[in-house]
């Protein structure tokens, strides 16, 4: 059976993703234990320029979700941005991880329209 570059992604997705849920229980283990608000800690950004923490999640989940589904040349599966807990961002995220698991095994690379060739160059003289 050929590997497609859908099913070679899923690993990388799902250990991606399983770290940020991590890192979640992380979040809120020390917000427990400092007895602050976890939002907080979803709120926060380390730069400036950045987006909040909340945001960054969101974007990985659509990033795993939109980037496996235009590899095999389908829909991906659309969720709201409307979490506001840890929970919640834990839920999004095994919820993408289900989806991933279900979909990408029976996924195989669309046709190629065009293919591509490249030409080598030589080396420089000297």
């Amino acid at each position: 059976m050929p590997l497609s570059m859908s099913g070679a992604s899923l690993s990388v997705f799902e250990t991606g993703l399983n770290a940020l849920s991590a890192l979640l229980d992380k979040a809120e283990a020390f917000a427990a234990a400092k007895k602050i608000d976890a939002a907080v800690l979803l709120r926060t950004r380390l730069a400036p320029d950045m987006f909040d923490f909340t945001r960054q999640v969101q974007i990985v989940t659509d990033q795993a979700r939109r980037g496996s589904a235009r590899l095999a040349g389908t829909e991906p599966l659309s969720i709201e941005d409307n979490e506001t807990t840890i929970g919640e961002l834990k839920a999004r995220l095994a919820k993408t991880i289900a989806y991933l698991r279900r979909s990408m095994p029976k996924r195989s690379m669309p046709p190629p329209t065009a293919i591509s060739s490249f030409r080598s160059v030589p080396a420089p003289a000297g």
